[in-house]
């Protein structure tokens, strides 16, 4: 299955998301994910938040193991969803 995450940081958390930027990149190669990127504020240079696409067997799956993530640990998100997803066009071959 796969699942969009789409997390939102806190305000004014440009700091501790370049401090915790290498492990949070290291911890997505070491994981199933698919895509993954930054999102941006308004003047589209900003990090505001990120999208992750994932591969995992279940919802349950996916939530732990995005609670290991290191932004996750280090507070970053004000908010993060969780969505299971129906990848329609670009599938990564199986």
């Amino acid at each position: 299955m796969y699942f969009v995450i789409y997390a939102k940081d806190k305000p004014n958390s440009t700091d501790v998301r370049a401090a915790n930027r290498p492990d949070h990149v290291a911890w997505l190669k070491a994981n199933n994910f698919h895509v993954a990127g930054p999102l941006l504020g308004e003047d589209g240079e900003t990090m505001i938040g990120s999208m992750l696409i994932l591969e995992a067997d279940s919802k349950t799956s996916a939530a732990e193991l995005i609670k290991n993530d290191p932004y996750a640990k280090a507070g970053l998100f004000e908010t993060v969803e969780l969505h299971v997803y129906n990848w329609a066009i670009g599938a990564p071959s199986m």
